[in-house]
């Protein structure tokens, strides 16, 4: 089996333990992307929109660093900390990452805590 450990400046660092993605076998995990500065300090925005689309555009250039993109991801997980007031907003700005009728499959669930506070994760398995 062999296994590559993923790092792109383009896009934001990970955490100290995380990598940005593995791949492995021709598939690529990539780790949860949250709102964070390259400082790795939580962004601090009202803007639920910004940092879900922040999320989806950090995955997106982990994911070409890996050699693949949006197009193929093929498992989707999206963790936000308030399901209630923020499922209708990541719909809308997911919606305006992937083609209409060919989304990958996907889990959304409501969580009570995320790393560093923050109110969206979102993270993929993805063809290479």
């Amino acid at each position: 089996m062999t296994k590559e450990i993923i790092f792109t400046e383009d896009a934001l660092p990970p955490l100290p333990i995380y990598s940005q993605a593995v791949v492995s076998n021709g598939t690529v995990y990539a780790s949860g992307n949250i709102g964070i500065d390259r400082e790795l300090r939580l962004v601090e925005s009202e803007d639920r929109l910004y940092l879900q689309r922040a999320a989806l555009q950090n995955l997106e250039k982990v994911l070409k660093a890996s050699g693949s993109g949006l197009e193929h991801i093929v498992k989707v997980n999206i963790y936000l900390k308030n399901l209630a007031r923020d499922f209708k907003s990541m719909n809308r700005i997911y919606s305006e990452f992937f083609e209409k009728g060919k989304f990958p499959a996907r889990t959304c669930i409501g969580v009570s805590e995320l790393p560093l506070g923050a109110d969206v994760e979102i993270e993929c398995v993805a063809e290479v």
